[in-house]
């Protein structure tokens, strides 16, 4: 009889392993992050050891995925353009888009600001003394009656709409978030804190504005979820106090880029799109 049984249990036990044990489901979120630095995180602490992007583990997509349990694979870079979803940035970086396959359960992005040169139309936008003793960025950028910047984001917003259905066929299970830029300074501006007159820092954040209006329109024209980030950082801008900045002035006050998020930006910046993750109905 116990060798009967003996048989039994090593048939039993022979059996399930050679039909396998069912694999236990791993219900983790696969995240991929794509973007520029608005993404990436120029300078904030800790710095990715692949120095070429300037990407922090304090970036609001690590922020994100540790409020999401996700498993994150961030591929944003400093200096990023649109064209680096697919090219080699540098030359030698991968393109963005390889991050992404069928088992992806989560894309977030930021892009745009490098195609259409924000930053360098801000630095342009700078006067050390008041008016009138300078030349004014909104006067040179509106010659002619034509709006530089509007006229070259209209021109590059169906490319992220491009991007979105590129993401979307790479990665066909995923949900796609598009975060906008944030309020990086407040009407009329706080001359002389931010060297910028009040006309000039309309003019750029109008810009700023119209860049993340585009993202949106084309999020929503793809069933994407866009993030408002300007809203979030109202009140935060560069001329808060230093201690209430979520993005950093001409000079920072904290270890961030100029003209960037810095640690505190990108918390508040996560959690925003973390709930939104969780929360899609009120987005």
């Amino acid at each position: 009889m116990l060798v009967r049984r003996l048989s039994l249990a090593l048939a039993v036990t022979a059996a399930t392993l050679a039909v396998g044990i069912p694999a236990v489901a791993d219900d983790t979120i696969d995240y991929v992050a794509l973007g520029d630095s608005a993404a990436a995180g120029p300078l904030i602490p800790n710095q990715d050891l692949n120095l070429a992007c300037l990407r922090s583990d304090n970036n609001y997509p690590a922020v994100a995925a540790k409020a999401l349990g996700a498993r994150l694979t961030d591929v944003s870079c400093s200096g990023a353009k649109i064209t680096d979803f697919t090219g080699r940035q540098f030359g030698f970086l991968p393109p963005q888009y390889d991050a992404l396959n069928a088992g992806t359960d989560l894309v977030t992005l930021t892009i745009g600001g490098n195609d259409i040169g924000l930053v360098q139309a801000a630095l342009g936008c700078l006067n050390l003394f008041p008016e009138p003793f300078g030349f004014s960025c909104a006067d040179r950028l509106n010659a002619g009656g034509k709006d530089s910047l509007g006229t070259a984001i209209a021109a590059w917003a169906p490319k992220i709409g491009e991007a979105l259905d590129a993401i979307r066929a790479k990665a066909p299970k995923a949900k796609i978030v598009v975060a906008g830029y944030g309020t990086y300074i407040q009407r009329d501006g706080c001359y002389p804190v931010q060297p910028i007159w009040a006309r000039d820092a309309n003019y750029i954040q109008a810009s700023v504005d119209k860049l993340s209006a585009a993202l949106r329109d084309q999020a929503a024209s793809r069933g994407a979820t866009f993030v408002d980030l300007a809203a979030v950082s109202a009140g935060h801008d560069t001329c808060a106090a230093p201690s209430k900045r979520y993005l950093e002035g001409l000079i920072p006050t904290t270890a961030a880029a100029p003209l960037h998020p810095n640690a505190q930006g990108m918390a508040a910046f996560g959690a925003a799109i973390a709930n939104a993750v969780k929360n899609p109905a009120i987005h």
